[in-house]
């Protein structure tokens, strides 16, 4: 799933080349994808683009017809950029590509899903915060304004595992399951350590290590086209989606526990004493 380093990098790839061109086509293919109607994408035809910017793991296209255009990847979206867009005529039904956007200078995206779970969505709204996930977000852990003193407000009185409180959007803003993964690595932190039972120095190193994660995994994307950015998140990973692997700060088997429809990776030895997390499906610890 792209998280937001992935979508940063991917913000400052399209603000770079689509700002000040003018949209000439914006054709969906997988109408279940559009969550909105009013204003209808066709309005997005003729305008010219002003900006691009991210919210949360959001993507957002202003335009000057004062339309943007907001879409979010979901866990298997993501965006294939072209420098001639293709002509061929797209079948609904036929092709993973939910979205197509054309430019005047003959450049253009498209916005694909793999798999079955369609969860891919596309919004024409006059203001961001007319989209629902938009609305709902907490701040953004590298905005201005974000401290420490921010961070330890969010976490008071948190009877949720530590693991959950990072991935949820109305509280933190960008990140998800593998970054929670790489954070809590980092801070050497249990996923499942409640939130309110966090100490002052726990807080504090939780802090530093979700702002240096973060900051440097956008540094990584930072410059890289969209073809390029899911393999440099994957180079980055240092215990998500590595299960069996020897964890790269002190040799252990990174271990995974799965859920319903993903999976936690962690080092027992950096970050649970040694125990092994039982699946949570077992609801217990293994002894």
């Amino acid at each position: 799933m792209p998280e937001m380093p992935e979508v940063e990098g991917l913000v400052e790839y399209l603000r770079g080349r689509v700002t000040g061109l003018r949209v000439d086509k914006a054709t969906v293919s997988a109408i279940n994808a559009l969550k909105t109607y009013d204003p209808p994408l066709t309005a997005l035809v003729g305008a010219h683009v002003t900006g691009v910017d991210r919210h949360g793991k959001f993507v957002d296209v202003s335009t000057d017809a004062g339309v943007h255009l907001v879409f979010h990847l979901a866990k298997a979206g993501w965006l294939r950029w072209y420098d001639a867009l293709p002509a061929t005529i797209i079948k609904p039904g036929k092709t993973p590509i939910a979205l197509r956007v054309g430019f005047d200078d003959g450049s253009g995206f498209d916005l694909t899903e793999a798999g079955t779970k369609k969860s891919l969505a596309v919004y024409a709204v006059r203001s961001p915060a007319e989209v629902p996930g938009i609305a709902r977000l907490g701040p953004d852990p590298l905005s201005e304004g974000f401290d420490r003193a921010t961070f330890g407000l969010l976490l008071e009185g948190r009877r949720t595992q530590i693991k959950g409180v990072l991935r949820d959007q109305s509280i933190i803003a960008g990140v998800g399951n593998a970054y929670s993964d790489e954070i809590l690595h980092a801070a050497k932190m249990s996923p499942y350590a409640l939130a309110a039972n966090l100490s002052g120095a726990e807080v504090d190193h939780l802090y530093g290590a979700m702002t240096t994660t973060l900051a440097e995994a956008i540094e990584a994307a930072r410059g890289k086209p969209p073809a390029e950015l899911k393999d440099a998140k994957r180079r980055g990973m240092r215990v998500h989606g590595r299960r069996g692997e020897a964890c790269p700060v002190c040799g252990d088997e990174v271990r995974s526990v799965f859920f319903a429809d993903n999976s936690l990776e962690y080092c027992p030895t950096c970050q649970t004493g040694g125990k092994l997390l039982a699946d949570r499906r077992l609801s217990r610890l293994l002894k």
